[in-house]
């Protein structure tokens, strides 16, 4: 008696079981073609009825089938031996969980030896990983979901929990976020060319850093030296274009006095546009925890609509929906698979370039980006904001807080020190969507979010 002829006669007779493992079955795992002919009818019957059927009900949907003759005999014969019989249930939950397991790896094995032929024309090699991992975390999951009466005592200690989050320097982004970017989650910012994703970036990654946690920049757009020059301007607070007239002497004496007031590390990675997935970045983590004993807290990816898919092809008949979306969901897995927040960022469309008032539609390429993102907030700059040295943000998704709480607000940047900064309450005025004052019961302030920690130089930020 095979595992499969048992797992089907349950689907009949036990309801609790088909309750259980209908959700995790796939007709791929029958290779026997009767026996995914009788699993397709009985899938078929929950789908539409939402009970088990009856020997009857799938002998009457048998014949409406359209399956051959042959298959057909073969079906009806099944139908006939999958009797009710008595066996142990924990025997039956488990083997039925290792039989789907076996099935997938199974499969994921000649799936990836198609892509290595070429026969795959979608996939790409790179993909493989993925598809074996997918396939070994195949698992059920027995749990029927939350009790609101019965689990309240761990509801409301789920409520009181303290998430661990990075905070920033930034006073309002701090209070959209609750004191910060948490775990595991893809924080996006969008803006134009040229208006400063890169700067907002760098600055956030100092700031991070300040606080003696440990950064991992990854560029595809400019080169290593060209971003680690822009984080001398924002932590030795020297403008960009003096940092080359520096003497030597002057210039290691600013970095090691810097290195005093922080324990942590910043790496800058670089990699060519386009070539660069998740799969890659697993790879560096791999390599810099074992060759330099580094763990980053947080990963900055400038930017993500130019990685690659580890899933698909580039040039291939992906539509860039498909594929952004892809690369957006890879990278939040990314996230969630180290526990630590990942930060990029992605364009305008044309229709929005020098646009006041950016939307969520307004991003480029694919929307399928901020379906993904747990975060997303806009850039925008104006001839007078320019004027001022300010930049407006504006939410456009967030999970951490009700996003129509300070939708649009105003921070300062100093472009020479590749820096930004809180503004005074008075550049607010007229343009926060809020219930009120800066002042509540949390103090978002650069001073108290560092504690002591650090001592950045953060000359001219008013805090």
């Amino acid at each position: 008696m095979s595992i499969e002829i048992t797992i089907l006669r349950n689907l009949i007779h036990n309801e609790d079981y088909l309750r259980k493992v209908v959700p995790f079955l796939k007709d791929e795992y029958f290779y026997d073609q009767s026996q995914k002919i009788i699993f397709n009818l009985i899938n078929d019957f929950v789908k539409k009825y939402n009970k088990t059927p009856t020997e009857e009900s799938l002998q009457i949907a048998l014949q409406d089938s359209n399956v051959s003759e042959t298959y057909f005999e073969q079906a009806k014969k099944l139908l006939s031996e999958l009797k009710i019989e008595k066996i142990d249930e924990n025997w039956l939950y488990d083997n039925t969980e290792k039989f789907c397991k076996d099935k997938a790896v199974y499969n994921a094995i000649l799936k990836s030896i198609s892509i290595i032929d070429g026969k795959d024309k979608l996939l790409s090699k790179e993909g493989i990983p993925d598809i074996l991992t997918e396939a070994l975390g195949v698992s059920f999951d027995r749990s029927v979901g939350h009790d609101y009466i019965d689990d309240a005592e761990s509801r409301y200690d789920f409520y009181n929990r303290k998430e661990d989050r990075i905070p920033l320097d930034l006073y309002y982004l701090n209070k959209i976020t609750q004191g910060g970017i948490p775990n595991k989650t893809l924080n996006i910012v969008m803006a134009g060319t040229g208006v400063g994703k890169s700067l907002f970036m760098c600055h956030i990654a100092s700031s991070i850093l300040s606080q003696g946690k440990n950064v991992l920049y990854i560029t595809l757009e400019m080169a290593e030296e060209r971003i680690a020059e822009r984080l001398d301007a924002n932590l030795l607070n020297i403008e960009l274009d003096q940092i080359k007239d520096l003497p030597k002497d002057m210039y290691n004496s600013r970095i090691d006095k810097y290195s005093k007031k922080t324990n942590g590390k910043l790496i800058v990675k670089e990699y060519p546009t386009a070539t660069a997935h998740a799969g890659h970045f697993k790879a560096l983590l791999g390599e810099l925890s074992l060759k330099r004993d580094f763990h980053p807290d947080i990963i900055f990816i400038d930017y993500l609509n130019i990685c690659a898919s580890s899933r698909f092809k580039a040039g291939t008949n992906v539509n860039s929906y498909t594929y952004i979306k892809a690369i957006a969901e890879e990278l939040r897995g990314l996230a969630v698979e180290y526990n630590l927040p990942v930060v990029s960022a992605t364009q305008v469309n044309r229709s929005a370039y020098g646009s006041s008032d950016v939307e969520l539609t307004d991003t480029s390429e694919s929307f399928g980006l901020p379906a993904t993102a747990d975060f997303m907030f806009a850039l925008v700059s104006t001839e007078e904001l320019e004027e001022m040295n300010q930049l407006m943000v504006k939410q456009l998704k967030n999970r951490y807080n009700d996003p129509t709480i300070n939708r649009r607000f105003i921070i300062g940047v100093d472009r020479a020190k590749m820096r930004l900064y809180d503004v005074d309450d008075s550049a607010q005025s007229n343009i926060i969507d809020n219930d009120g004052t800066k002042k509540d019961n949390i103090d978002y302030s650069l001073k108290n979010l560092f504690n002591g920690n650090a001592d950045p130089d953060f000359s001219g930020i008013k805090v």
